[in-house]
């Protein structure tokens, strides 16, 4: 203790408690060095707890994730080659921007998968509206051949989506997900032996 012209205070010195360093991976995605990490303390021996699921902002936890699917127009089945590779690049730029992280994503021939984490403050409607307007501007600017097909009227994706919101069946949707290609594959080969893929 010591004594001042004021009064009597106390020095008192706090030592945090014994930390840790968990790494708690944020991200995966299939077939490409996509995956994030974060690093975050924890007090020693508590291991990761239900918070590490969420994610934070200014006054608020959240956990804002998303299963959604849309097509190209007409379903034309053209998301594959060069196409396919950078429409995918793409999602995860643009998702990017608008502070979404991609947890799963899989570009079919004619359909689009992509499990996503947002913050509160961005909808579906709008993070769903700039990925398709900025993809399909890309799209039609790498690939000026598309805008050959008479049909296509200045619009690459299809009207409308499909989501779904990812709660505890999250391993469940991201395995759907991740799988998609080969179920798809397997499908296309029944369809040859059956001699119904024209």
């Amino acid at each position: 203790m010591k004594k001042g012209a004021t009064g009597a205070f106390f020095i008192v010195t706090l030592k945090p408690p014994p930390m840790e360093v968990v790494i708690v991976l944020v991200g995966l995605c299939p077939e490409d060095a996509h995956a994030k990490y974060s690093l975050g303390l924890l007090p020693a021996n508590q291991g990761v707890s239900s918070m590490s699921r969420y994610e934070s902002a200014s006054h608020v936890f959240y956990r804002c994730q998303y299963h959604l699917v849309w097509t190209p127009k007409y379903r034309y089945k053209i998301l594959k080659g060069n196409l396919g590779r950078e429409l995918y690049r793409s999602i995860y730029v643009y998702c990017n921007m608008k502070k979404g992280r991609v947890v799963e994503l899989n570009v079919q021939e004619d359909h689009v998968h992509l499990v996503v984490r947002t913050p509160p403050s961005l909808s579906v409607s709008d993070l769903m509206g700039f990925v398709k307007g900025r993809t399909a501007i890309r799209m039609f600017a790498k690939f000026p051949y598309l805008r050959k097909h008479k049909l296509w009227g200045n619009h690459f994706w299809q009207r409308g989506y499909f989501v779904d919101s990812v709660g505890a069946n999250e391993d469940i949707i991201r395995r759907y997900v991740r799988h998609q290609e080969k179920t798809a594959k397997e499908e296309e080969k029944r369809q040859i032996a059956l001699g119904l893929e024209g």
